[in-house]
Formats: structure tokens, sequence, C-alpha cells
């Protein structure tokens, strides 16, 4: 197995038997919600739209898998998600099949998909890698793979030495340890690689993501085994030569 990283995601490609194009957290119709709390911007979701057909097109890859928060409103679907999704989706299924992994965010998704193309929320593995949202608890056939997840917006600081600064999603790629799984045994070393968010609202600083963790993933995180990867594949090395945002 191994991962292309494609910057103009953020996205990845996993390529085994297969090449999965691999997305998380789109967070479509998240202006309703920002707007509800003062905060006014016209819907992007066209240009998030065309940020993945670009992906698809790039790539051109054998299955296109969203890991979860691809709505954004919770509980409800707000009426910019109710007229945007049904499009969106087909302009993706128009391109390659598709698999959504559902997150927190996506109560009322399934709405929007065929059964085939709804995933367990627990996650489950495809062509030798784990997917999943990432708020959840793992299920147990996850255990002894590489985890791609989303949920966490990792997001990092970098600054040089002369005060230049850059703040930019990135991957975070850790072992999990065997409580990650309950009473199941392991079933060999697990990894997960918590991918950044293609929703350009959003961000949350590795280093936090560590030190506190919010999710089942990573609360299992071995912090030792931590490195982060930005977007365009360039590996940055460990947590600690970031800066907190």
């Amino acid at each position: 197995m191994r991962m292309d990283f494609i910057e103009g995601g953020p996205a990845l490609v996993v390529k085994n038997t297969m090449d999965v194009l691999v997305i998380a957290d789109l967070h479509l119709g998240i202006e309703s919600d920002l707007e509800r709390h003062g905060i006014h911007f016209r819907s992007r979701s066209a240009g998030r739209q065309e940020q993945v057909i670009s992906c698809i097109e790039g790539a051109d890859p054998d299955l296109l898998v969203l890991l979860g928060d691809v709505k954004h409103n919770v509980p409800m679907t707000s009426r910019q998600e109710f007229r945007e999704l049904p499009g969106i989706f087909s302009s993706f299924r128009r391109l390659v099949e598709m698999r959504v992994f559902p997150g927190n965010h996506d109560t009322g998704i399934d709405r929007f998909l065929s059964p085939e193309e709804l995933m367990p929320a627990e996650g489950a593995v495809i062509d030798g890698t784990g997917y999943l949202h990432g708020h959840t608890c793992p299920s147990p056939s996850l255990s002894g793979h590489l985890i791609c997840a989303g949920h966490h917006h990792p997001h990092i600081a970098l600054q040089d030495e002369v005060g230049c600064s850059l703040r930019a999603p990135a991957y975070l790629l850790a072992d999990l340890s065997a409580e990650c799984f309950g009473a199941s045994p392991p079933a060999g070393r697990t990894r997960v690689l918590f991918l950044p968010a293609m929703n350009e609202f959003s961000g949350y600083d590795i280093r936090r993501i560590l030190r506190d963790p919010f999710s089942p993933l990573s609360r299992c995180v071995v912090k030792e085994t931590a490195e982060v990867i930005l977007s365009d594949g360039t590996y940055i090395g460990l947590p600690d030569t970031l800066e907190d945002t």
C-alpha cells in the first residue's frame, strides 16, 4: 500500500489493489449555521464541490470515500442542505462510485444516499485500510490496519527563525494503543491517520489534539509515535516542533 497526497484537496489517495480517494469533513451547509450566529457568508458549497470533482478528475480513483461530516447542521438538516446535497452527490456519482462514513454532523444524511453508499459509523475495512469518521469507538475489525479518520480537523502553525509563520491543514499519523478496541485482542500494529478538513473554516491545532484528546481515537493515540505531514505530503516530523495556536 502507498499514499498520494493531493494538496488541492486536501485529499488522500490510498493505493493497494484499487485507488481510493479519501476526503474528510466537507461541512456543506456551514454557512447557514454561521448565519444563525450573526456571521454572514454566501454559500461556498459549489466551490467545495468543484474541489472534490477536481480531485476525482486528477486522481481517477476506483472509489471515493467521504469520512463524515459531509453536512454541517445538527440535529436537523437545513434548507441549504436540502437544496444543495442532492445535486452535489449526483455530480460525484457521475464520476466515481462513492461510500460515506457518517459523522456526528450527518444526522439525516441517509435520505440522500443509497443503502450501499452509507457505511457503518463505527467504520469498516476497504481494500486493506480502515475508514471511519472518528467520533465513535472503532469497530474491532479495524484493529491491525492503518485507519483513516476525519473529525479532528488537524491544523499546524510553523514559524522560522526570522519570524515568518505558516498556518496550514496537516495530517497527524500515530500508533493506537490496544485499549482502543475494548476487550477485543489486538490484531497487530494499528495506526491512525487523521485527515485535515476540506472545509476552509475548519482547523484544530495538532498539539491541542494530543494534549486534550476529545474522541475515542485521539484518547488512544500513543503520543510518542505521533508524526506530522503537510497536505502536500511534506514530512514535518514530531509535533513538538510546532507552535501552539
